[in-house]
């Protein structure tokens, strides 16, 4: 019965991280305009396009089972855009200056909610589970 309820535990956190990812894609789409969206200079439509990639990909792998490397990957989709954040917000980004300062926007605040949400989450899980996923793939 304890490992019922650890296999749903897990079931849970990984259903939890998929729809994380998932939300912090959808933040980015909203943010960039829809897709193929309208983000200025061009580099930074690019790190839009692949984290909502790596968003969507993440989100498969934790509901298909490939749990080590979808936890992993979780970890870089909530750090990567609050690095972001803080560089365009802060010192700004090469040829991209023009949210210098714009800490309290409501859209970029709420990806950092759902960001954090998820590195904390995905931490959490990466770091307890056993390296032996590979012959417990669903667990």
């Amino acid at each position: 019965m304890a490992e019922r309820g650890a296999i749903a535990s897990g079931w849970t956190a990984r259903l939890a991280g998929a729809l994380l990812c998932l939300g912090v894609a959808a933040v980015h789409v909203v943010d960039q305009g829809g897709v193929p969206g309208s983000k200025t200079p061009r580099y930074i439509a690019v790190l839009y396009y692949a984290l909502e990639i790596a968003a969507v990909v993440t989100a498969v792998l934790l509901v298909v089972g490939i749990v080590r490397l979808g936890w992993f990957l979780a970890l870089g989709v909530g750090i990567g855009p609050i690095v972001g954040y803080v560089l365009s917000r802060g010192p700004g980004l090469p040829d991209y200056r023009s949210d210098i300062g714009n800490w309290a926007e409501p859209l970029g605040l709420f990806s950092l909610v759902i960001e954090g949400l998820l590195v904390v989450l995905s931490a959490t899980c990466f770091l307890r589970r056993p390296r032996t996923d590979a012959l417990h793939p669903g667990s």
